[in-house]
């Protein structure tokens, strides 16, 4: 079998393309020249390092029995009629909590009144934000009363919060209501229960003035404000009574003598034109001492916390995304949307919630609302015109009275949006099955007719659940190409998407729609978007739904295309197999079709036969250049320069690679091929990482990403394997918190593939700097099977945990696993599984010394088995070796050093100090050449530990030195334990008891801190177990030890080892 001519594409990166590339010596693989050509000035739609829980968070307990100054803050004092929140901490509110507790003086209590009023639509959190409020009051030491104001439409009772507040008090404090009713009698028909008919005269003796009630109320409130400092809450001002209301007027006025704080909480959504708390709100405003504090939604990254909090477990970007935007920053709607968020549909209880708002909408209003949900969430007023059967005044009256009453909001010129999206969602889904059908049936018949103006997605949803097919159909394909135009490919996929289904439910089908190349449209949709899986799942099920007559070429366009996807991908089907199919079918077809299954055939030969591969790439090159066929051109340009891999010496057939990558790039961009423009890029970013130039690779990857990002592409699968392997580059500069920045998606719906391996590698930076994060391996294992790159990123990370850990069956274990899922994906000697390997081996290499004799020998059997999965992969690449870049070369070194270093501290046919110490000195070179700054800082810390066992003390300090250096810079606090646990600490400076120890002493000191018996020293240093005796007395007595576990002790502390 022919080996390939390119390093990339024989070892760092694997069998495919964007998915086959796996085959990643360290963490990278291969995206295969792939095909695609999209319209020019193509945007299609990006984990926060997930952050651990606060293992033990103070919950919300609602309001607890507090006894304060004799007065006590129970429970449901606030909102008692509505269920507390289910968050169980206060999120996103700490700048509004600390305005409230600032501007009522709880911290700095004084004599008068500080009042504030604080507004925020339904759900916002007023209520979350009093109850945190209240704990930091109670805790100052004030007492704490709340009332709250009910909607009972015209029957509420006057006074009805206060009247709450008096009973509760009557219970509480007894004595101060009693002596408050004493002197205002008025005051005790406030009381709960005694509220009963009384005769006219009575009645009129005690209510000829409200004023009597306020100075009762205000004498309450001074009483029990003078032996504690009091928190009055009325919530719900927005139901308040009239009698309510002056009440409020009145304590804002009056004052007090003693500190007294009031704050009033009312719905800022509710307070349309005409409500009668809308001009008392403007004037308690322009009182010198209130305040008005407005609590806007929570920020998007405040909505994730709260998604986290309350679903710890794993939800993808995607779900994330659709919270943000549906839920628009109000905790209530997002605890909802948590909770019916394996359904997907709007909970029952919060439409009911919603929908209350209409009630006290006009029949015209309601129409007009009930309108606009069928619409979307915006739609213009002409087109509300166009489609409404009322007259234009009564409509502009029903559409007042909707914004008027906060249902729909004014938006940019003449057009209306619900002012919450999902009150949109709730009135639409109160439609009648009929009336929606009408409704959408009206919309697509002004539209039509140009009655109206609507884009062609806006005509195609409006005509589908009209039931009216051939219209959705032709809008659903118009809506398609156009978001393919500009930059939508996952728009345009759903477009297409649900085109063939309708096409699929017509008994007669349309003469000028080809389906097969709507399904291959649709396919190419779903590739540029990074939805490669996808994309074959659509093209595999066209295939074996072909008719037996169905024609050659069109079995052959779908095959090339299939095989073009899978080239993308990680699967177990042979895209070289489906092009050669592809090629015998198009043999005597259209030559622009057989060129696009030549090339496609070409670059999945690439893989295993790379002369073969170029002798069908240059037939196929031949034949688009007959035919000027440019999108191919520009492929097979890609396709032969990444079979010219140099050797990594040769810097003129660097050049020349690079010169034709550029032909390709300017070739593709002057056609407006985007796919084959990133393609060119992708491949001319990777010789410059593969070469160990990074500068120039973090340079050429972000040109990727950068244009990706201009022509809509982001999530093209050479656009996000730059990204990642960008981030790779990072971290091997030991750039980790970049790295991190860079992975992190949040707020950019990725494709799951991709969403994952991100995560898997932002793993691996917290698992080398010793962070926890979490049941991160758990929520990934799951994924590894969907992409060999997320296996492979996810299998190290815990490879590296394990080996943090000294857990030697863990290491193992993983590594099965990583080899079990990969080896079916990608070949049976994958490059990776050398490095793997190899750490494993260096698991047990540091737990061999803790080993007794017969744990060592039993271990034997799989350090050899370790070493022989390297041997294969070692033969396997051994004719081309001299093609492979430095990381190759790099691993297989570290591999030799490991072996020896296993039988060193196994005692197992153990190394002379020289071979040790010089396969080490070795290692550190080759990775110091390729500049991997994680791998070589770990190399040099077990260097150190080597010259220390050795006896090289001040050799051991100086790359312990270097080792520490680059560990703290990158925050690799694992390493940096290492260190200082294997007794590399540096040395502050000579001791004053310093000891002299020989050479020998020194030696076997190290050995003895290792745990070794008298014995297994004797056999690594060549001399007999008594001499060793005679050392370790004499080691003793210097050090002053009774033992020789002290005697390690001292030593480190001495810096002696």
């Amino acid at each position: 079998m022919s080996g390939p001519t390119s390093a990339t594409e024989s070892l760092l990166i694997g069998p495919r393309g964007p998915g086959n590339r796996g085959e990643g010596h360290v963490q990278h693989r291969q995206l295969h020249p792939g095909r695609g050509r999209l319209p020019p000035g193509a945007d299609p739609r990006g984990r926060e390092e997930r952050p651990p829980l606060d293992p033990s968070p103070r919950r919300h307990r609602g309001m607890t029995s507090t006894e304060v100054g004799g007065a006590t803050s129970l429970e449901g004092d606030t909102m008692s009629s509505v269920p507390s929140l289910r968050s169980p901490d206060l999120i996103g509110r700490d700048a509004e909590l600390e305005t409230l507790v600032s501007q009522l003086g709880i911290r700095a209590p004084a004599r008068g009144t500080r009042s504030v009023l604080l507004a925020g639509d339904a759900g916002v959190g007023k209520t979350r934000l009093l109850t945190e409020l209240r704990d930091v009051a109670v805790a100052q030491g004030w007492r704490v009363v709340a009332g709250h104001c009910l909607d009972v439409a015209d029957s509420a009772l006057p006074y009805l919060p206060f009247s709450e507040i008096l009973g509760r008090l009557s219970v509480d404090q007894p004595a101060a209501v009693t002596q408050v009713t004493e002197r205002h009698a008025t005051l005790a028909r406030l009381l709960p229960g005694r509220r009963v008919r009384r005769t006219d005269e009575q009645a009129s003796d005690l209510a000829l003035d409200p004023g009597n009630v306020f100075a009762g109320v205000h004498d309450l409130l001074e009483t029990l404000a003078a032996e504690a400092p009091l928190l009055l809450v009325v919530e719900d001002a927005h139901w308040a009574d009239q009698a309510t209301r002056d009440m409020l007027s009145f304590l804002f006025s009056r004052g007090f003598e003693h500190p007294v704080a009031l704050v009033v909480s009312y719905r800022a959504d509710d307070l349309h034109r005409r409500h009668p708390l809308r001009p008392q709100v403007a004037e308690w405003s322009r009182l010198r001492d209130v305040e008005r504090v407005a609590l806007d939604p929570l920020s998007n990254s405040d909505v994730r916390r709260l998604v986290k909090m309350l679903r710890p477990g794993t939800m993808s970007e995607a779900e994330l995304v659709a919270i943000e935007s549906r839920a628009e920053g109000n905790p209530f709607f997002v605890e909802e949307l948590v909770g019916a968020s394996s359904t997907g549909g709007l909970p029952i209880e919060l439409a009911d919630v919603l929908l209350v708002r209409l009630d006290r909408l006009d029949d015209d209003a309601r129409q007009v609302v009930r309108l606009a949900s069928a619409a979307g969430r915006q739609v213009s007023h002409d087109l509300l015109a166009a489609v409404s059967t009322l007259d234009e005044a009564t409509l502009e009256r029903g559409v007042r009275s909707a914004v008027e009453s906060n249902v729909l909001v004014a938006v940019r010129e003449s057009a209306y949006a619900f002012r919450h999206a999902l009150l949109g969602e709730a009135v639409y889904d109160d439609l009648l099955p009929g009336e929606r059908a009408r409704l959408h049936a009206a919309f697509v018949d002004a539209m039509c007719c140009e009655r109206a103006v609507g884009t062609n997605a806006e005509l195609a949803q409006h005509a589908r659940r009209a039931g009216n097919h051939r219209v959705a159909l032709r809008a659903l394909v118009s809506a398609g190409n156009e978001a393919m135009s500009v930059g939508g490919p996952n728009e345009a996929a759903t477009h297409f998407l649900d085109a063939l289904e309708i096409l699929g439910t017509l008994e007669e089908r349309p003469d000028d729609v080809d389906e097969s190349a709507l399904v291959r449209r649709c396919a190419e949709a779903f590739v540029a978007a990074g939805r490669v899986s996808k994309a074959v799942k659509v093209l595999r099920g066209h295939l074996d739904g072909l008719p037996a007559d169905a024609s050659a070429e069109e079995r052959g366009q779908l095959l090339t295309a299939i095989a073009a996807a899978l080239l993308l991908i990680d699967s177990t089907e042979s895209p070289e197999k489906i092009a050669a199919e592809a090629v015998e079918l198009l043999a005597d077809g259209p030559p622009p079709l057989l060129a696009r299954a030549l090339a496609t055939r070409a670059q999945a030969m690439g893989r295993f036969n790379a002369d073969e591969a170029r002798e069908t790439a240059m037939e196929a090159l031949a034949l688009a250049e007959r035919h000027g066929l440019t999108g191919v051109i520009v492929d097979i340009t890609t396709t032969l320069a990444n079979l010219g891999a140099p050797h990594p010496d040769d810097q003129a057939q660097a050049a020349q690679l690079h010169a034709a990558w550029w032909s390709a790039v300017e070739a593709a961009r002057a056609e407006g091929l985007v796919e084959p423009e990133l393609r060119a890029l992708y491949f001319l970013a990777r010789l410059h990482q593969d070469r160990g130039e990074y500068a120039d690779a973090l340079a050429a990857f972000e040109r990727v990403i950068a244009r990706g990002e201009e022509t809509g592409l982001r999530w093209s699968p050479y656009v996000a394997e730059a990204r990642a392997l960008r981030a790779v580059v990072l971290i091997f500069q030991g750039r980790l918190e970049e790295a991190n920045q860079l992975l992190d998606v949040t707020g950019q719906d990725p494709p799951l593939v991709y969403e994952w391996l991100y995560f898997a590698l932002q793993v691996r930076i917290c698992v080398l700097r010793g962070r926890r994060h979490g049941d991160s391996f758990e929520q990934l294992r799951p994924h590894w099977s969907r992409d060999g790159m997320i296996a492979l990123a996810a299998g190290t990370a815990e490879l590296l945990e394990a080996e943090q850990r000294g857990d030697v069956a863990a290491a193992e274990a993983v590594y099965d696993q990583v080899v079990a899922t990969l080896r079916p994906l990608w070949r049976e000697w994958f490059q990776a599984r050398l490095r793997l390997s190899t750490l494993v081996v260096g698991v047990h290499a540091d737990a061999a010394s803790g080993q007794s004799a017969e744990q060592r020998e039993s271990a034997r059997d799989a350090v050899e088995r370790l070493l022989a999965d390297g041997d294969h992969v070692i033969d396997f690449y051994a004719q081309y070796d001299e093609l492979l870049g430095p990381e190759y070369h790099a691993w297989v070194q570290r591999r030799t050093a490991e072996h020896l270093r296993w039988r060193w501290a196994a005692q197992v046919e153990p190394p002379t100090h020289e071979e040790l110490v010089s396969a080490w000195r070795a290692t550190e070179a080759a990775f110091d050449s390729y500049g991997d700054v994680p791998e070589l800082t770990a190399v040099r810390v077990r260097l150190a530990g080597v010259l220390r066992t050795t006896g090289d003390t001040v050799g051991a300090r100086r790359v312990a030195d270097l080792a520490r250096e680059s560990a703290r810079a990158m925050g690799a606090e694992p390493l940096l334990a290492r260190l200082t646990t294997q007794g590399s600490a540096p040395v502050a400076g000579p001791s004053v008891d310093a000891v002299s120890l020989t050479r020998r002493e020194s030696e076997i000191l190290a050995l003895v801190a290792e745990g070794r018996s008298n014995g297994e020293i004797g056999k690594q240093l060549f001399i007999a177990t008594k001499t060793v005796s005679v050392h370790v007395s004499n080691i003793l007595g210097k050090l002053g030890a009774a033992s020789r576990t002290e005697a390690a002790a001292i030593a480190r502390r001495r810096g002696l080892l």
